[in-house]
């Protein structure tokens, strides 16, 4: 049988998660306020695009309150205020989140860092295969199927991407099995735009077959030994940037 908490040791808990939730909440507008400086550093239009469009967007709702009269003016300028805040932190997002992909493309590991960054029900495993030269293969689980994704030379990465899509191919049946390569060439997908291309990707099979697929190929990987080791190539530090974007959705 549980033990009964006393009101004391009610009110001390209730503290204690209050205090936890506060320190939390003032460590992500510390990392927001150092992203912004360091944003504001290296991007000389930042501060002008933020401002522009935080103007604009209140400029707008006062016409249309003014328009409009009464007390709906005054509910119009507030909501311009706000909605022009949103719009200048969506901005600061979108410049420094371009900003750190660009820092990292081309270093080895960039691919593993944003695949282990995206948002959904992604299962991803960085490098089931590898080269001495820092070339791999990275492997995500999702709706669409099995995707294998190469960074490196391509002239290493693909043999490597065969290699695994044949593997593969033996155990999951009919399940789709994509691949690709990290770059800028022809017939490539940019780092920056990895995850949008995974997001277009069509879903054909169900959130529990993602489960199973993920257990029987993990299983498969033991049985051939150790994963390969992945790169571990220098990312810039404005690459914990993505954790402040998730950190300012949440606000």
């Amino acid at each position: 049988m549980a033990k009964t908490r006393t009101p004391a040791e009610l009110k001390a808990a209730k503290a204690e998660a209050k205090a936890t939730r506060k320190a939390a909440s003032k460590q992500r507008r510390t990392q927001i306020w150092q992203a912004f400086q360091m944003q504001r550093k290296e991007d000389k239009r930042l501060l002008p695009y933020m401002i522009g469009a935080f103007l604009l967007v209140v400029a707008v709702s006062v016409a249309v309150g003014l328009w409009i009269g009464g007390f709906t003016a005054y509910l119009f300028i507030v909501l311009g205020i706000v909605l022009g805040v949103l719009v200048a932190f969506i901005i600061f997002g979108r410049r420094a989140q371009k900003n750190v992909y660009r820092k990292a493309e081309g270093q080895a590991g960039a691919a593993a860092w944003a695949l282990e960054n995206m948002r959904g029900q992604w299962r991803v495993k960085p490098g089931v295969a590898a080269t001495g030269h820092l070339d791999a293969v990275h492997r995500v689980i999702g709706r669409p199927g099995v995707i294998f994704i190469g960074e490196g030379s391509p002239a290493r990465v693909k043999p490597l991407l065969a290699q695994e899509k044949k593997r593969t191919a033996r155990l999951v049946g009919e399940v789709p099995i994509y691949d690709f390569v990290i770059g800028n060439a022809d017939g490539e997908v940019p780092l920056a735009k990895l995850e949008r291309h995974l997001n277009k990707l069509p879903a054909n099979i169900t959130v529990k077959r993602i489960d199973a697929l993920e257990s029987k190929l993990d299983a498969l990987g033991s049985r051939l030994g150790p994963a390969a080791a992945m790169p571990k190539g220098p990312l810039p530090p404005q690459a914990k940037l993505r954790g402040v974007q998730r950190a300012a959705r949440r606000r």
